[in-house]
């Protein structure tokens, strides 16, 4: 076996459910779970209907690549939310549809890290375990960065010194961020493409909650936008990942994209090429449906901003706790240990939150997860109410 397999950590959903494993929850009370990130909203009839009229294509072997006209689809959004100007981007060289970002955020560090080398890859802390678990397997050194509310819950990147910059090979970037919701500005974002061209590494933009913010006149700025706004069109070291999972309510789908560095793309597709990892192609015209159609992203939007205003609206007062940019996470401290608080949460109003610490490390005697929860708005209203009512109830007792 893969020696390196031992080195994997539990994942943040199994190490709840240890945590729950002798609780029992009032029965009175039905369940309401803030826990999962998994879209609640339905999924647009758009897509629904472009998936079933394509069944017959079940009968056809899909490329790596993805058909042309999907390709186009994606470029063609790309273009248009980030303002990518007459440059653009190329979608036969530049653009390559994926089995969702989770799949691909793990395997494009297959794919670029030199074990040779003694490589660190860098991400931020807490964060989306995936990027830990690429960097592992593919033989490099993690590398934390904590997010601090007085960062703004974002990396104090100017912290990292030469050192570390020199060996890093993959910068793992998340904005808006799970589980803070906080977004990268764009000098932020324009110093660390500057960085990535001075010591030769690669920027991975996990960029798949920017289409749920707050703001509809402030939409999350991207790498992309960032490179492009300084004249690297050809977005030389950049890549970024985006999926319909949140945005068009389809996690079931598994459909999403990278795009980026052409010479990049080209050695991904040639490892997945091998990975057998073809979306199917009645995903893809789903794929094309759903990417071509901006109404029910923005009636998703509309949601999640109402399920905000109503529980912070219950909760003020009861946590510290602030309205993100974007996302659909809040991120509140607890006056209690986080684990403490969810076990305690749960066996009292039967609600599941995930604690902090499931999903960041702890380095030089810093947890920068501990003593927070994630909750994840992704219920329906009325539940997402009456579980910010129950929370306040618990937080009441303590």
């Amino acid at each position: 076996m893969n020696p390196d397999l031992d080195l994997l950590q539990p994942y943040p959903f199994e190490r709840l459910a240890d945590l729950k494993r002798s609780v029992t929850p009032p029965p009175d009370k039905a369940h309401i779970a803030l826990s999962i990130g998994e879209p609640h909203h339905p999924t647009p009839a758009l897509l629904t209907q472009a998936l079933a009229t394509s069944l017959d294509d079940l009968a056809i072997y899909p490329s790596t690549q993805g058909t042309a006209v999907l390709r186009e689809a994606i470029a063609s959004w790309l273009t248009r939310r980030y303002r990518l100007g007459t440059a653009g981007i190329d979608p036969e060289r530049q653009v390559l549809p994926v089995n969702g970002t989770r799949e691909a955020l793990f395997a494009l560090a297959q794919a670029v890290v030199d074990r040779h080398a003694q490589p660190l890859v860098l991400m931020p802390n807490p964060f989306y375990q995936i990027y830990e678990g690429a960097a592992l397997l593919a033989g490099a050194e993690p590398r934390y960065l904590p997010c601090r509310a007085e960062t703004g819950f974002l990396p104090d990147f100017a912290a990292v010194d030469e050192a570390t910059w020199r060996r890093c090979q993959l910068l793992y970037l998340c904005s808006p961020g799970n589980p803070s919701g906080a977004v990268i500005d764009r000098a932020t974002l324009t110093g660390l493409i500057e960085l990535a061209q001075r010591h030769d590494f690669i920027i991975a933009a996990d960029e798949c909650y920017a289409e749920i913010y707050l703001d509809e006149s402030r939409p999350p700025l991207g790498l992309l936008e960032a490179a492009a706004a300084i004249g690297l069109d050809d977005y030389a070291r950049c890549v970024v990942f985006h999926s319909l999972s949140k945005r068009s309510n389809a996690p079931g789908l598994r459909s999403g994209f990278v795009a980026g560095d052409a010479a990049i793309i080209e050695r991904f597709l040639e490892y997945r090429t091998y990975h057998g990892c073809a979306m199917p192609l009645h995903h893809q015209h789903a794929s094309i449906a759903a990417w071509g159609d901006e109404e029910h992203v923005v009636q998703n939007r509309r949601l999640y901003r109402d399920k905000f205003a109503a529980v912070l609206e219950v909760l003020g007062g009861a946590l510290e706790v602030t309205r993100p940019e974007a996302s659909f996470y809040l991120w509140p401290a607890t006056p209690i240990p986080d684990t403490d608080f969810a076990r305690g949460l749960f066996a009292a109003e039967h609600v599941t939150v995930l604690p902090g610490r499931f999903l960041s490390r702890r380095i030089a005697g810093e947890d920068p997860g501990a003593d927070r929860v994630r909750l994840a708005l992704v219920a329906p209203l009325a539940e997402c109410v009456e579980a910010a009512q129950r929370i306040r109830r618990y937080t009441a007792t303590l």
